[in-house]
């Protein structure tokens, strides 16, 4: 049972059961599993209820009669136990497996070890979410007496148990003591390998305040967690301001904090019915924290930026991004344009003049274009010999309504598998047009995957699929 490799939550696999035995024959729990894995606990507390057929699971509760057991006499008489001395009774599991014992008597009586027993503090939280209710009440007194600080250490079990009927009370008290407790332990969370737990690190750090501005641009271009990447950008973009911003080496002012759990809004971040001074001046700091999150690598977070320059006054600084590579971010710079009153029709034509340096402009003329004037335009970059040209020129096609079937079947032979991606994705709503044996022969083992699939899809989509040859992979 080491780390994440244990996620058997009904305890029958062969590792958990060898844990409940060593555990059950004397051994600590940190002896028999990794007990830093929240789902080693939880597998070891099903696998105790899950081998009936240990001697060790079936103690007697706490107060209730011995009973000897019948003998093949006693049952031919009709005695109800017999008159020999009854056999030794059992001895009394661990605390550790008498806490997860399938008599809810035993587990509450156990409930007393942990007041002594600091290790055994998992196994109190997930007592807190026991289907009895009695074992629930007294679980979770004891957990609430527990320091906040204690609780840190079992944040990955807490929030992974959210997950149950009754996980909630353990997460509660969680999330008030990261409130309450030190900034560095909670800044000390935000590191945590745990998904989940640096994800609520990071909302509590947020509500307090804990992060400078810069720390949470860099946050949110550098981390891979879109939950993160929304919660960062739009905390840090909310420091922006007309007149200047907090100083990125102070943390954010608890005030100025959005809610955590907001996702972040290109169009949203920036209120339009606030008015903007476009002479306003722009503190270093602020041009520090956008550029951090303009050049990001996800379209998320330089959305979040790019929208954010409209706040700073910075309306100009939209332009280059007209040609960006992504969709959302494109949309949001001919807002902000257009929010500081610039057209962003005539730039977006300007750019496709120099295809090679911005190949993403002619998507973003399709987007913004008009059929009679720019479709010629659009359909000379799709002959362009760079591939990122051609596949972008595609994609402003399709937003201008404008494909020719004729003119792009051809496309699906592009020796860049992004632009037949892109051709077929243009193509499939006139794929019954096509002829069959041009996307038969397409459809070959010798042709490339590529061309296969897309001929493959085409077929599909014209209702004329059937099954692979033999040798098609």
């Amino acid at each position: 049972m080491k780390g994440a490799a244990v996620e058997s939550w009904d305890g029958r696999d062969g590792e958990t059961v060898r844990a409940v035995v060593r555990v059950c024959e004397g051994a600590a729990p940190e002896e028999a599993f990794d007990i830093a894995s929240a789902g080693a606990w939880l597998a070891f507390d099903a696998g105790v209820r899950s081998l009936d057929d240990r001697p060790w699971l079936w103690t007697r509760p706490p107060g209730e009669p011995e009973r000897p057991a019948r003998t093949l006499l006693d049952r031919l008489r009709g005695r109800t136990g017999s008159r020999a001395t009854p056999p030794a009774p059992p001895p009394p599991p661990p605390p550790a497996v008498a806490l997860c014992h399938r008599d809810g008597r035993v587990r509450e009586a156990a409930l007393d070890a942990v007041r002594t027993a600091p290790e055994l503090r998992p196994l109190l939280v997930v007592r807190c979410a026991d289907w009895v209710a009695p074992v629930r009440a007294k679980a979770r007194t004891l957990l609430a007496e527990l320091p906040g600080g204690a609780l840190f250490p079992l944040a990955g079990l807490i929030l992974r148990l959210t997950r149950r009927e009754r996980g909630d009370f353990a997460h509660a008290l969680l999330a008030d003591a990261l409130r309450e407790g030190p900034a560095a332990e909670v800044l000390a969370l935000t590191a945590d390998p745990d998904r989940a737990t640096y994800r609520l690190a990071y909302r509590i750090a947020v509500e307090r305040g804990l992060l400078t501005p810069m720390e949470l641009a860099a946050t949110a271009a550098n981390c891979g967690d879109v939950t993160l990447q929304d919660l960062c950008a739009e905390a840090a973009v909310a420091a922006v301001k007309p007149a200047g911003l907090v100083d990125p080496g102070v943390a954010v002012a608890p005030g100025a904090a959005v809610d955590p759990g907001a996702a972040v809004k290109p169009a949203g971040l920036v209120d339009p019915d606030v008015a903007v001074d476009p002479d306003a001046a722009v503190n270093p700091g602020a041009a520090a924290v956008l550029d951090r999150l303009l050049a990001a690598r996800s379209p998320r977070v330089r959305s979040a930026g790019v929208t954010a320059l409209r706040r700073a006054g910075r309306h100009g600084d939209a332009e280059r991004f007209l040609a960006d590579r992504s969709a959302l971010v494109r949309a949001c710079a001919r807002y902000v344009l257009r929010q500081g009153g610039v057209d962003p029709l005539p730039l977006c034509r300007a750019l496709c003049a120099e295809p090679a340096a911005y190949p993403g402009a002619a998507a973003g003329l399709g987007e913004c274009g008009d059929r009679a004037t720019d479709a010629g335009t659009l359909w000379s970059l799709v002959e362009h010999p760079l591939p990122a040209v051609r596949l972008h020129a595609i994609g402003g096609l399709r937003a201008l309504d404008v494909v020719v079937r004729e003119r792009l079947t051809p496309l699906l032979d592009d020796p860049s598998p992004a632009v037949v991606r892109a051709a077929t994705r243009a193509l499939l709503p006139e794929a019954a047009g096509i002829p069959e044996r041009l996307l038969r022969e397409r459809s070959a083992p010798d042709r490339p995957r590529a061309v296969r699939v897309a001929a493959d899809r085409l077929l599909r989509a014209a209702g004329r699929q059937r099954l692979p040859e033999p040798g098609y992979r």
